[in-house]
């Protein structure tokens, strides 16, 4: 039996692992051991562990990592307690492999852990470009990681120009994209019985997190982005940031500036997510859930700012800077029947097929760890 260690931190790259450890559950030849840390333990933030635990799963370990303040300090420091806390855990269990998904930081801390301890380690979503340090965090991962899993083709060839060796990097497409090809999302009559909220009346989710190196401005910017959805008449959906530096003054912007119907969550579930979106008018900020995830349903995405800077996308996605006016200008495109029209004829997901937890959970199981694997050599 093959033993997988799963690190996750923050909700995002939950709905990356979770259907590579459903399909784990399928069979009696592999072990998941679960690591959950930062924000899931965290009750400002939702709690989500028990989302994790209500899913059916057993979460081995918790890290607690996350000090208060929630600026550049407490961020840094917060990350050495995670690095600190990841050695033993390997040195407990002895994973085959460590396996990491997306651009944060506690999925850094477990790359260095488990190539400091030389075991085999995979990343879910390499090579890609985001406009912040999580994009930095991203490829210093890629240096330290064995297994690339690619999720398109662009990704792909980054990673080979970065000097990673080719047998190392898989195109495998983004596992997140799986549950929503197999509709596993609440349906509109659930989510109205459990979130009293008439979703037959049209509504926008927004989704907006502070880039770090621009914390300073990140109230500033939400107050703009709250500003434009207060002039628009539908019901505004909002889902609170990640606990990153800046995420307080986002949601004082948020609280302070609103007007009209809004609905303001710390967390949901990810059916419940995705269930919202498949049914928005549009989604609006600057999460990698407008580029990632709403076009496998042709949702308009009206993508703000520089994080998500250089990354893949459909056609589904506006990319506007912060102006009121192109802000207005998008949202006005976003909710045109002409848009969406061109859309149901036109958008496909570059990241995926639905089948990508299949291929990694194979690549896994099945790739032989020899000195080749571990010893890495670049190749520039």
């Amino acid at each position: 039996m093959k033993k997988i260690m799963v690190l996750t931190g923050s909700r995002g790259e939950w709905g990356y692992i979770r259907p590579i450890m459903r399909l784990a559950k399928t069979r009696d030849d592999v072990k998941i051991i679960l690591v959950v840390t930062n924000m899931h333990l965290l009750s400002s933030y939702g709690s989500s562990y028990k989302e994790i635990e209500n899913d059916g799963f057993t979460i081995d370990y918790k890290i607690n990592m996350s000090l208060d303040g929630y600026n550049h300090i407490t961020h840094a420091k917060s990350l050495g307690i995670c690095l600190m806390s990841l050695p033993d855990i390997i040195d407990v269990e002895k994973p085959d492999w460590v396996l990491l998904a997306g651009d944060r930081g506690e999925q850094l801390m477990g790359a260095i852990a488990a190539s400091y301890t030389y075991t085999p380690v995979a990343h879910i979503q390499a090579g890609e470009v985001s406009g912040n340090i999580d994009g930095m965090a991203r490829h210093a991962i890629g240096k330290f990681v064995h297994m690339h899993l690619a999720s398109n083709n662009d990704a792909f060839i980054r990673l080979k120009k970065l000097g990673e060796e080719s047998f190392r990097i898989f195109n495998v497409g983004a596992p997140q994209i799986d549950e929503m090809v197999q509709s596993k999302y609440t349906t509109i009559k659930e989510l109205e019985d459990k979130m009293h909220v008439d979703l037959s009346k049209r509504y926008v989710i927004s989704v907006f997190h502070p880039v770090t190196e621009q914390s300073s401005k990140a109230g500033t910017q939400a107050e703009l982005l709250i500003k434009c959805l207060n002039e628009i008449d539908l019901q505004k959906i909002v889902i609170l940031p990640n606990n990153d530096a800046g995420s307080t003054r986002v949601k004082d912007a948020i609280f302070n500036n609103r007007r009209g119907d809004y609905y303001i969550y710390s967390n949901l579930k990810r059916e419940d997510y995705l269930g919202l979106l498949k049914n928005a008018t549009f989604i609006i900020g600057n999460s990698s859930s407008g580029l990632l995830e709403a076009p496998t349903f042709c949702i308009p995405s009206v993508n703000l700012g520089r994080r998500q800077e250089g990354r893949c996308r459909g056609v589904n996605v506006i990319d506007v800077p912060f102006d009121e006016k192109m802000i207005k200008e998008a949202i006005d495109k976003a909710m045109s029947k002409e848009f969406r029209s061109y859309l149901d004829l036109n958008c496909k997901n570059p990241y995926g097929d639905g089948h990508s937890s299949e291929r990694i959970l194979d690549l896994l199981m099945n790739t032989k760890i020899d000195e080749k694997w571990i010893v890495k050599k670049l190749t520039y």
